[in-house]
């Protein structure tokens, strides 16, 4: 297993990609491709779900009465590895499948099996060929290099294994194996700052007197004896009859 860790997005930078994924829509036809992109690209960084689940989402797996449903339930048969798995909406995600119900006027309940994630005028998904494209063209305009898709998978994990344990991840990944899990527990440069201010911020333990030291450099034997308490007896003055 190579013990180089998975690449990820820093907080800043996955900022800059999703504001460029949401902004710079000229047209009505762009704007919907705009809500679309930006919804699918946070299902992969707050949901960390793999491009193949996110191209076999339902409408009935993200809506429920019209409102984004508050967990996401990846069925075996939409993962590559058949392992089923639950990912909590986060607040954020919630937002951004309002948005895309609202701007995309998913009123008729006969669509609830329809493909969540379409081209503006069909019915059929799109591929994953063509989210690879959408997620590559935005890297380069906000950060000035390419980014996978996979990369917003990685970093959700990444910091998902900073606030919990690694059988709660490998869960929401989806992972068959803890091993695969594992490959996430790298820490990075900010991991490594905190420790050393925590670290710096702990007192020192305090130093013995010179008697404990002496004491501690004989054998039990020889050791000064702990003094017991005063018998109560002694202090008891005698009765008079």
């Amino acid at each position: 297993m190579s013990s180089e860790p998975p690449p990820t997005l820093e907080s800043p930078e996955c900022e800059k990609l999703l504001d460029a994924l949401l902004t710079h829509a000229t047209t009505a036809k762009k704007q919907l491709k705009a809500v679309r992109n930006y919804c699918m690209a946070l299902l992969m960084l707050d949901a960390g779900l793999r491009v193949g689940e996110l191209m076999s989402l339902r409408l009935c797996d993200l809506y429920f009465n019209r409102e984004p449903v508050r967990t996401i339930f990846i069925k075996p048969h939409m993962t590559k590895n058949k392992v089923p798995h639950s990912i909590p909406v986060s607040g954020r995600l919630a937002e951004a499948l309002t948005s895309f119900f609202n701007a995309w006027h998913f009123l008729d309940p006969e669509i609830a099996e329809q493909f969540a994630f379409c081209r503006p005028d069909s019915d059929k998904a799109i591929t994953t060929r063509q989210v690879e494209r959408i997620i590559c063209a935005a890297g380069w305009k906000a950060l000035g290099r390419p980014v996978h898709p996979h990369v917003l998978r990685h970093t959700f994990a990444s910091r998902l294994m900073r606030v919990t344990n690694s059988s709660t991840v490998q869960q929401m990944l989806g992972h068959k194996y803890l091993s695969s899990t594992q490959v996430y527990c790298h820490p990075n440069e900010e991991d490594k700052r905190q420790a050393i201010e925590a670290a710096s911020a702990q007192p020192l333990p305090s130093q013995p007197n010179e008697q404990q030291q002496q004491d501690q450099s004989l054998p039990v034997e020889h050791q000064a004896p702990t003094p017991l308490p005063a018998s109560p007896l002694k202090s008891r003055r005698a009765s008079h009859w």
